[in-house]
């Protein structure tokens, strides 16, 4: 595919997305509830939309394809523990609705009393793992863009960071919303195009295991070239991801109703279930086409540009970007709430003005994705760069969710240990290549000694003394000091 042909196309579509994005959000932006939550009058169409398009992000699109690649049928396993990811939400938190949470730092330190301790420490580990999740995409978009158009990795890094971050900056959160689920459309046909054509190329499913041994080819999620535990590990890992990651709580925040989330998140979590396998049946194309690619995250890019006639590649290619700046966009918004509502309070004591927010918002989204960027211009695997992220901050943000929403005991003290044991376990575990061996990633070992401590730590100490409900009036009064009195129910 000519080089420049691509690109023209590329900015040409990046330059639509903002402005349809500038347009379709401007009654959205009169204050910080509207700019980062939409409202919360987000509807369902929309809801899928944005839902999907940051599930078949950088991990979908790259990551996955390259696994399936190296693994086979194990390439499936990152959409199976996503689709499980957001049907659990759905059932699990999507009541969260009702109680008009900004961010997931308010709702798990709802949980245990309101305490503003674990409220800064969880403002800070959702802080970090938001600008780790973007900095995924910006790495994943970076290697796409490199490797199609022949140019420096580290400029093309810093292209996709200006490119979904002038739409972010612009529009905010129905800037977002809206591109995303126009991306949506465009990735679900650009997978489906390249599969069809891959199969068709390599003389169908029968060929799909050439060249690849059999344990990745024959065996049920690649499980025998994996391991079990392994693969188990993978599906887990994603979905805990799911579970514990901002940008998913502001989909539940921001929806218009407690139905609408669930509604949105299962339509969502079926349809990413029936797309699982086109990831794993791109890579094993890939590997019987070319068995000696360098590197196995570009076997996306390397069927659009060898295996497609030149327009459909190039539609296809641009799916797979909008892939990475439809995550990255959403991981962005979060972090900036996060920032706004959470960390701006523990820096200075109070919330910041209502009328300045917009603004505020705006400075914070640089100065996020910026950090985002300066992460990715330092590593250039996909899949490891997120496993290891994920396991070390979001399984005890997970656990901490999970025992604060049914366990009325759990504490403050509890919280903190669930944070601790979380990570010190993952970052054991990482460090040992016979653990790490044994259990591929550190997400299933860190889970579990969460649960264990958290519960250990909240027998031993006092109940806490404030109730759910002094705790819910005392978020919603320091909130509504940010919020327009137009801000909606």
């Amino acid at each position: 595919m000519h080089t420049t042909f691509f690109l023209i196309g590329f900015f040409a579509f990046l330059l639509a997305m903002i402005v349809f994005g500038s347009v379709m959000s401007r009654r959205y932006r009169g204050d910080g509830d509207n700019f980062l939550l939409g409202g919360r009058g987000v509807p369902v169409f929309l809801t899928i939309g944005t839902t999907v398009a940051t599930m078949v992000g950088t991990g979908s699109s790259m990551g996955a394809v390259g696994f399936g690649y190296n693994n086979g049928w194990g390439g499936a396993l990152y959409g199976i523990g996503g689709a499980i990811g957001i049907l659990l939400l759905a059932w699990w938190f999507a009541p969260m609705r009702r109680l008009r949470f900004m961010t997931m730092s308010e709702e798990l330190s709802y949980y245990v009393g309101g305490s503003r301790l674990v409220r800064n420490v969880v403002a800070v580990l959702i802080y970090v793992a938001s600008i780790g999740w973007l900095g995924a995409h910006i790495l994943g978009g970076g290697m796409y863009l490199s490797w199609i158009a022949g140019i420096d990795l580290s400029l093309a890094k810093i292209i996709v960071a200006i490119g979904f971050g002038l739409y972010c900056v612009i529009g905010g959160y129905m800037a977002v919303v809206w591109t995303d689920t126009v991306q949506a459309v465009l990735l679900f046909l650009g997978f489906i195009a390249m599969a069809v054509f891959a199969l068709i190329d390599i003389g169908g499913f029968s060929h799909l295991g050439d060249n690849m041994s059999p344990g990745a080819a024959e065996s049920w999620f690649g499980v025998a070239q994996l391991g079990l535990v392994p693969a188990l590990s993978l599906a887990v890992v994603v979905g805990v991801g799911v579970l514990a990651t901002p940008s998913y709580r502001q989909r539940i925040y921001s929806a218009q109703s407690v139905s609408s989330v669930r509604r949105s998140f299962l339509f969502t979590g079926v349809l990413y279930l029936a797309f699982s396998i086109i990831p794993a049946i791109v890579g094993m194309a890939a590997h019987t086409l070319a068995p000696d690619l360098d590197n196995s995250n570009y076997a996306f890019p390397y069927l659009a540009t060898q295996v497609l006639p030149m327009g459909l590649g190039m539609l296809v290619l641009i799916a797979g970007l909008s892939a990475t700046m439809s995550s990255a966009s959403s991981d962005a918004l979060a972090g900036v709430a996060i920032m706004m509502r959470d960390l701006w309070v523990m820096a200075t004591g109070h919330v910041p003005a209502p009328e300045k927010v917009v603004l505020f918002s705006r400075f914070a989204l640089i100065v996020t994705i910026g950090l985002a960027l300066a992460f990715a211009l330092i590593t250039n695997n996909v899949i490891t760069y997120i496993t290891t992220m994920i396991a070390t901050v979001m399984s005890g943000l997970f656990v901490c969710g999970l025992l604060g929403r049914f366990w009325d005991r759990y504490n403050w003290q509890g919280a903190i240990a669930t944070l601790v044991a979380a990570s010190v376990t993952s970052l054991v575990v990482s460090a040992s290549a016979t653990m790490k061996a044994f259990w591929g990633n550190p997400s299933i070992p860190a889970v579990v000694v969460a649960v264990l401590a958290g519960v250990t730590v909240t027998l031993m100490t006092p109940r806490s003394s404030v109730t759910r409900e002094q705790a819910l009036n005392i978020l919603n009064e320091e909130r509504a000091r940010m919020e327009m009195p137009t801000a909606k129910p």
